[in-house]
């Protein structure tokens, strides 16, 4: 039997390695994120010993994104985020837009083009889900108003994520990175009269309105039906295979037939399956597959970071997690309070949001790899990530206290027009 096995060894090894850091920073009482990604460096080839094979583990993070972004659209709540729509979707679209701004800003003076400090601004302004959740219930705060408020900003940050995701391949070119090739369709209506930029966007906003009316029409029929019919046989073991299958083949057929992410693909199968009666028991039984891929995510983002960028590049770390920690939270403190919410309120929300994950990481490998960021920027991410979430538990004792914490998120807050 061949013992060349690359595939089960970094799956076997990243996997280990997760597993035995994680715990050190359950220990150390710091997100488990952390210690994904310190396992992920460990077997990065910037680090002596052994070195993982990085295109296996490039895959097996598609799989985790695939998963991760169907986790997303299975927690989707449309009606949370109507609850708090009034300050969640203005404040989340003013926070992106100010940290991007001073993302791009770094940029500018690290001599990168337009394109580069865009992508890598938008990676630092949207905050980690993962990071968040658990944050919010180590404090019994989800059910909170503060909590609420959080969540539902969250939910906005998502969706301009899912919808960067869509806009960054066909958006390449002018982005100063690798153009995308040229579709029949795209020759065809940039004879319009509207340029190619113009014909991009159109036939891309057109292959997204076709499979977003087809989830909508047809996959809102087809996939509750088909997991209750699934259900009825009572073979649980089917029940778990059909909503794996939902979400690795809505995603593939999203991106070979409507040629769109794999992302938003999962996103919209999460979506779809989550008006289901049975969506619950798909959450539970995906869970631990979902967990073992963002774990392997996470070590694959952690092999990608390059430790020299601490001492060689020590300002440009050091702006990066300003705007993470200090820019996000002053201007998410400051929109909360605009709208009329309290001061714990708003330091909760601030302090909820000073940190960035697993949509960041997604946005700047896609730049990476298409040419439009510098190697430096994915570096200076995975840097500002790692500081931003070990800095995050600590950022929440400082601002609000253990006690207060508690006792202010769960009183009960009057509604107000903001609301």
């Amino acid at each position: 039997m061949p013992h060349d096995v690359p595939l089960i060894t970094t799956m076997a090894t990243g996997l280990a390695l997760a597993f035995v850091l994680g715990l050190l920073a359950h220990r150390l009482k710091l997100p488990l994120i952390a210690g994904y990604l310190a396992a992920g460096v460990m077997i990065g080839p910037f680090t002596p010993g052994y070195v993982a094979d990085q295109k296996i583990a490039a895959e097996l993070a598609e799989i985790g994104v695939i998963l991760l972004m169907f986790g997303v659209g299975l927690h989707f709540s449309l009606r949370e985020l109507m609850a708090v729509r009034r300050i969640a979707v203005p404040g989340a679209v003013g926070q992106i837009s100010v940290a991007t701004a001073f993302g791009a800003g770094l940029g500018w003076l690290l001599g990168w083009g337009l394109g580069a400090g865009l992508i890598f601004g938008l990676a630092l302004s949207v905050a980690s889900t993962v990071v968040l959740l658990r944050a919010l219930q180590d404090r019994d705060m989800v059910g909170a108003g503060a909590g609420q408020i959080a969540i539902g900003w969250l939910i906005v940050e998502d969706l301009v994520m899912v919808l960067a995701l869509v806009m960054i391949p066909p958006l390449s070119g002018l982005l100063g990175g690798q153009a995308q090739p040229l579709d029949p369709e795209l020759v065809a209506v940039g004879k319009w009269g509207i340029g190619t930029l113009g014909a991009t966007l159109l036939v891309t906003l057109a292959k997204v309105s076709a499979f977003v009316a087809v989830m909508l029409l047809a996959g809102t029929r087809a996939i509750p039906w088909l997991l209750d019919y699934t259900a009825q046989t009572g073979q649980r073991e089917l029940f778990r295979l059909s909503v794996l299958a939902i979400a690795l083949g809505v995603a593939l057929v999203a991106a070979k037939i409507f040629g769109v992410s794999f992302a938003l693909g999962a996103f919209f199968a999460g979506m779809v399956m989550a008006g289901s009666t049975l969506s619950a028991q798909a959450m539970k039984d995906m869970l631990p597959l979902r967990d073992a891929f963002a774990v392997l995510f996470f070590v694959s983002v952690g092999m990608l970071f390059d430790p020299s960028v601490l001492w060689e590049s020590p300002f440009s770390v050091l702006v990066t997690v300003v705007i993470i920690v200090g820019v996000k939270s002053v201007v998410a403190f400051g929109i909360v309070l605009a709208f009329g919410h309290p001061r714990t309120t708003a330091l909760t929300v601030a302090a909820s949001l000073a940190q960035v994950g697993e949509f960041s990481f997604i946005v700047i490998v896609m730049g990476v790899q298409m040419d439009i960021v510098p190697v430096e920027a994915r570096d200076l991410v995975v840097a500002g990530a790692i500081v931003s979430i070990l800095a995050n538990p600590l950022l929440f004792r400082v601002l609000l206290g253990p006690r207060q914490t508690l006792e202010a998120a769960n009183k009960p807050k009057a509604a107000t027009p903001a609301d």
